[in-house]
């Protein structure tokens, strides 16, 4: 096992590396500049800020100088904020994703399964038809029409929850809510189907015909076999959503990750976009190696070795 996740970190770190160059070179490529603001700036101002900034430098040795900053975990200053470096900017948008995205993965994930469940037992049945509505809705409604929607009904009409901003536990329902139906409806259809493909194996026909209740063979065999391709999945959409759903946090006004990166390409910020970038690979990567420990946990037939037989 310690050989295995050794290797992953080692190809954790190299994809990063990948990433980085990929997001560094695309972004310079755009034509124009974060400082040319259409002739308003002075001359002078303009070349000290090149010149502070380093980017009147050739692009390779801005791009050793960036790499050299990340290896001292230091992403550097905002060309936009005069006070705050990317990584104050981080620091202060991280928890409140983090706050936001645990709430609806705690939604998210327990309901997905639940339906999920109920739907394969119940199959062609009411129960069956009325997850697979709601899946469906969550799958095809895009979350920003759910969060129109939400705003609209919920907000101004009934006046139940605050509009936007950022300041009690009511202002984090509807976000929550919008975030939280399409990873729902996800693992809710997949829950079902690999729920219904374990139920017809010959270990589950075994252990009927040995007279085991329902409940422990569901809950004992079904659920531990059925729930790996829902873990594969999981593992990405927490690193999703904790990082924060960009349209989500802009449309409700949350100061988290996702609000900073989008304004951050409205403003040309390469050091924030680089930033977040790498912020939410390194997540994404550590969040896939969690989930591919988390196998041998849950079905101890999986080998990380890849001994023969």
């Amino acid at each position: 096992m310690l050989k295995y996740i050794g290797k992953r970190i080692v190809l954790a770190v190299v994809t990063l590396w990948v990433i980085i160059t990929l997001t560094f070179i695309l972004m310079h490529s755009i034509p124009g500049n974060p400082f040319a603001q259409e002739g308003t700036m002075p001359a002078a101002v303009y070349n000290n800020l090149q010149s502070y900034y380093n980017l009147d430098k050739p692009l390779l040795v801005q791009y050793g100088l960036y790499l050299l900053s990340i290896l001292q975990f230091d992403f550097g200053p905002s060309y936009k904020s005069s006070t705050l470096t990317v990584n104050d900017l981080i620091v202060n948008g991280f928890p409140v994703s983090l706050h936001l995205g645990t709430q609806a993965l705690l939604i998210a994930i327990p309901l997905g399964l639940l339906f999920g469940i109920i739907a394969a037992l119940y199959r062609n049945r009411w129960p069956d038809y009325s997850s697979m509505i709601l899946a469906i809705i969550g799958i095809s409604v895009p979350n920003f029409i759910l969060a129109t929607f939400l705003i609209n009904y919920l907000a101004v009409e009934l006046r139940w929850f605050p509009v936007a901003t950022w300041k009690s536990w009511s202002h984090t329902v509807l976000p929550t809510l919008s975030l939280a139906m399409m990873p729902m409806a996800f693992i809710a259809r997949l829950m079902r189907s690999s729920m219904l493909e374990v139920m017809s194996q010959d270990f589950i026909l075994t252990a009927k015909a040995k007279g085991l209740k329902k409940g422990a063979i569901i809950l004992k065999h079904a659920i531990r076999n059925a729930i790996l391709p829902v873990v594969t999945i999981v593992g990405i959409l927490i690193a999703n959503i904790v990082t924060g759903s960009f349209i989500i946090e802009k449309i409700f006004g949350i100061p988290g990750m996702g609000e900073m990166f989008v304004t951050s390409i409205f403003n040309r910020d390469y050091p924030v976009i680089l930033g977040s970038t790498i912020f939410y690979s390194a997540i994404l990567i550590l969040f896939i190696l969690i989930v591919d420990i988390a196998y041998t946990w849950i079905d101890p037939r999986i080998k990380v070795t890849g001994e023969s037989k």
